[in-house]
């Protein structure tokens, strides 16, 4: 039977806040089959908890952030949310003592790293996926985000910048984790913006803690990070990051082929919402017999 995952002991990290430019405690706990992934803001009196669900996305400048209708906030959850699905790890307490996660390197790496230290667990009882069964779409203008029917999960997503920097390198990848690694391939990319929206961002209050060591930065025409990109093609594949964690939060993975243009965090939340409201385009199975389940799922790393 394939079970669930959670992690083998706590662990925890300090980084800054990419938007509020706060320091920030995060700790990771292991969690109770079934609890899904929840997040617990230590710095309120009392602590309050605020489950990972696609109903609470109510911010999405720039980031995924969950607001509670009482106005609690945990934002930039979307780097760690991919983490979690790229080693497919179901229940976690996720315990913050501001209203952003630590935005680390600008990738998911470090969270990778944090995750396999800890160790991750088997749990006693069985995994549940979500297939898609028909096709769900959002479209605004020349931007559109869409979920097939297939059996494992693909994604395949194309980004649209006339500018010198993106011009150089593919603007369209599509991985298809049967064949190729998350941690290896998706995990290390970066997020990245120009240097004339900088100004703006501080203006709202977002971008505050952003420098050279989390983020790529880009002027009129050149990457100004010294060590350049960590692939060809690293902006699409940190979109694509983005989207893994995003959908992510509907608390279980995917069966399905995800495909967008000019997509964002706040479209591949519409798209789950649709989804969730049309109950014949998904089901939720489980598998007893681990050579059912689809090979996207056969390279999760080994329980430890």
């Amino acid at each position: 039977m394939i079970l669930q995952r959670t992690l083998g002991q706590p662990i925890s990290a300090t980084g800054v806040g990419l938007h509020s430019g706060e320091r920030v405690r995060l700790a990771l706990y292991p969690a109770p089959a079934d609890s899904g992934i929840v997040f617990r803001r230590t710095d309120l009196q009392p602590a309050v908890d605020v489950r990972a669900e696609p109903s609470l996305v109510n911010d999405t400048r720039l980031s995924s952030t969950l607001v509670t209708d009482a106005g609690v906030r945990v934002g930039t959850i979307e780097h760690l949310m991919s983490a979690f699905a790229g080693l497919g790890i179901d229940n976690l307490l996720v315990e913050v003592t501001a209203a952003e996660i630590p935005i680390m390197d600008g990738s998911a790496a470090p969270f990778i790293y944090l995750l396999q230290e800890a160790g991750i667990a088997d749990q006693d009882k069985p995994k549940r996926f979500i297939r898609v069964r028909e096709p769900v779409e959002v479209v605004e203008g020349d931007k559109w985000v869409r979920l097939d029917p297939h059996d494992g999960f693909t994604v395949e997503l194309s980004i649209e910048f006339n500018h010198p920097a993106f011009n150089r390198a593919p603007q369209k990848v599509k991985i298809d984790f049967a064949d190729h690694s998350y941690v290896d391939e998706i995990s290390r990319a970066r997020t990245f913006g120009f240097m004339h929206e900088v100004e703006y961002m501080k203006s709202q209050g977002l971008g505050l803690g952003g420098n050279l060591g989390n983020a790529i930065v880009i002027d009129d025409e050149y990457v100004l990070n010294p060590e350049g990109l960590r692939f060809p093609d690293e902006f699409v594949r940190h979109k694509i990051l983005d989207a893994i964690g995003d959908l992510y939060i509907v608390g279980h993975p995917l069966i399905a082929a995800f495909s967008g243009h000019k997509s964002g965090h706040a479209m591949n939340n519409a798209l789950l919402r649709k989804l969730l409201a049309t109950p014949s385009a998904w089901e939720y199975v489980s598998f007893k017999d681990p050579l059912d389940v689809p090979s996207s799922f056969h390279r999760l790393p080994e329980v430890r």
